[in-house]
């Protein structure tokens, strides 16, 4: 799959944002001719419109379809008032695949996303409805999105033991200001050989550089609350730092947050959101990126997250585990506790 995926959630105007039907074609285009391969969308956005938009333009063109990987998303409901209109149960899942299936013309989805766990379904019920699908030929692999470690790695413990489809990518929330995957679902990804497909690594374009401590009081972002709510002390830090970086190496702050993502242990190709064809050549920009470790270490200080505990507990066990001694590359402090010599051990 290529670095950088095509997100298609701005396809179509109908939420008060995104592009309208001609503008998304030029986007698809432009990244298809830069060499992109994938693209990433969900049976609820913009109320099933980009499903179509792609479906219109590359679906029902079998020599633009088979050039594609083309990844949708189930769960979000259609239909509201009706309580298998969405979810994860069979009856809802395959239904919306049949939907989704129709709306982007084609015969198969390339990687199907459960898009949030959903915890009124046994885990069990929906894995095995995803190995029908594929067994159809409806579905060439799956992956969960926004679903906590413990429920992914039942899902894919149990489809393993039953011999049914596993998992082979999760699609989480990952960006400078958004870390704290790193407590579970990215251990947990790397131990069940799963990548990671990161979602809004720009936090809704708070990490274009366009919103600081001197404009966010007048700030009116297309997407409302999506952003505003990041208008915190903590994020413009962060803000403050991508800047200067991106000043440095002579470059946008986009793509330097896009740079940063991408060289993440366990990352296999980001989601970007481009409105316009131009947008979407400033993202791609930042493949060309190399962060120094200087640079890279900046970043990662004034973005370090606050884990859940036993997070910080681990981290700072080393020396309590390991002291002094080196394991794989990292050198463990002395614990100021630990006998000093063999005499001193009962």
């Amino acid at each position: 799959m290529s670095p950088f995926c095509l997100g298609a959630m701005t396809f179509g105007d109908d939420w008060g944002f995104g592009s309208g039907e001609e503008e998304s074609k030029r986007v698809l285009d432009q990244y298809i001719d830069r060499g992109g391969n994938f693209i990433d969308t969900a049976n609820v956005y913009t109320k099933g419109h980009s499903e179509k938009i792609i479906g219109d333009h590359l679906g029902r063109h079998p020599s633009r379809r088979d050039r594609v990987v083309i990844a949708t998303k189930f769960f979000g409901n259609m239909y509201s008032g009706d309580p298998n209109g969405g979810g994860a149960s069979r009856k809802s899942l395959t239904a919306a695949c049949e939907q989704s299936l129709r709306r982007l013309q084609t015969d198969y989805i390339d990687l199907y996303w459960m898009h949030c766990w959903d915890r009124f379904t046994p885990i069990e019920e929906t894995m095995r409805a995803l190995d029908d699908l594929v067994a159809a030929g409806k579905v060439r692999y799956i992956g969960f999105s926004d679903t906590p470690a413990g429920k992914v790695t039942q899902a894919q413990v149990t489809a393993k033991m039953r011999g049914w489809t596993p998992l082979i990518a999760l699609q989480l929330e990952y960006s400078l200001l958004e870390r704290t995957i790193e407590g579970d679902l990215i251990p947990a990804a790397a131990e069940l050989g799963l990548g990671i497909t990161p979602w809004s690594p720009l936090m809704s374009g708070m990490l274009t550089g366009k919103y600081t401590r001197g404009n966010a009081a007048s700030a009116k972002p297309s997407r409302g609350v999506f952003i505003t709510r990041a208008f915190t002390e903590e994020a413009f830090r962060v803000v403050d730092i991508l800047i200067e970086v991106a000043k440095q190496i002579d470059t946008t702050p986009a793509r330097v947050a896009l740079a940063w993502v991408q060289s993440r242990p366990g990352v296999v190709s980001t989601i970007i959101g481009a409105r316009t064809v131009e947008q979407l050549e400033d993202n791609l920009g930042a493949l060309e990126i190399q962060l120094s470790p200087e640079h890279a270490k900046a970043l990662q200080e004034v973005s370090r997250p606050k884990l859940n505990f036993p997070y910080d507990f681990i981290r700072n066990a080393a020396g309590f585990g390991y002291s002094g001694a080196t394991v794989n590359g990292v050198t463990a402090p002395v614990n100021p506790l630990s006998p000093a010599n063999d005499a001193e051990r009962y």
